[in-house]
């Protein structure tokens, strides 16, 4: 199974915390100090524990995840 990881950009605040709960899977947009998503809309299962860390973590609650 893949699943899909959106950022709300309006809400994130760039904290990167997703960055260092999910390294593998995010970055910090160097003009807009906002995350994205690194590679493909989809990632595979391996990630998983990455993004369900990084949505956690966020204090912004920008993050989501959906199973596709």
């Amino acid at each position: 199974m893949t699943f899909k990881i959106t950022v709300d950009l309006g809400a994130c605040q760039g904290y990167a915390n997703c960055l260092i709960e999910g390294p593998a899977l995010f970055d910090i947009d160097d003009d807009t100090n906002k995350a994205v998503v690194i590679g493909s809309d989809e990632h595979d299962e391996s990630l998983r524990a990455q993004a369900e860390a990084a949505k956690r973590g966020c204090p912004a609650h920008a993050i989501f995840i959906e199973d596709v």
